[in-house]
């Protein structure tokens, strides 16, 4: 999640935030559903982003769209929050579409399970909506992964994202593989990976304050 300078403020749908300006993007909150249980993951830090994102109840189309109100007054739209987005794909889609035709730029951040979680590659159901998408790799092996990230899937999980990444590539206009800079990643191995696999890079500079549990 970008770690920028919040602007206006947050949009909220049932006394939910479902939409919160960082810096010169608007980010969506639709679920709080994830496949992974990451250790460095923003709900687990005292900060979080400074909005309330936890969700008692996920938001229908209607109100996400509703709560962006003027998609062409940020640089980017953005599908993030507490969750994975692609968890909830049809309103994805849904969203993205109309925000398309009224001129959106759609980014997408993902830890890139989509496909495994669906049994296909959803990719093809993106492609004409997303104009970028930044996928957490997070590890530069499956089991430095599993420890790091903690996925429903297992082991499986690892090689799923970087399924995914090769079917974003061609796809997708802009695919960047992000990390989260944390004991025992090996940031210059995942640059490689990424190198290899087509993509961008980002390091992410973890700068949060993990609750006492």
């Amino acid at each position: 999640m970008d770690n920028m300078t919040n602007f206006g403020r947050e949009r909220k749908m049932a006394g939910q935030v479902v939409a919160y300006p960082l810096g010169q993007n608007l980010y969506l909150n639709i679920t709080n559903q994830c496949t992974n249980n990451c250790l460095f993951c923003i709900r687990r830090t005292s900060e979080g982003v400074g909005y309330d994102l936890w969700l008692k109840q996920e938001p229908s189309p209607e109100e996400v769209l509703a709560a962006v109100q003027d998609p062409t007054s940020y640089r980017e739209i953005v599908f993030c929050g507490y969750g994975e987005p692609l968890m909830r794909l049809e309103v994805v889609r849904e969203v993205a579409e109309q925000l398309k035709k009224r001129g959106a730029q759609i980014r997408i951040n993902t830890n890139g399970q989509a496909n495994l979680v669906y049994q296909r590659n959803v990719v093809l159901e993106l492609k004409d909506l997303v104009d970028a998408i930044c996928i957490s790799l997070n590890a530069q092996s499956a089991d430095r992964y599993l420890e790091i990230c903690r996925p429903i899937y297992g082991e499986k999980a690892y090689q799923a994202v970087l399924d995914f990444a090769r079917c974003c590539v061609g796809q997708i206009p802009r695919v960047v593989l992000s990390v989260v800079e944390w004991p025992g990643v090996d940031v210059e191995k995942c640059r490689e990976i990424a190198r290899k696999l087509g993509t961008e890079f980002r390091l992410r500079r973890f700068s949060g304050t993990l609750k006492q549990v």
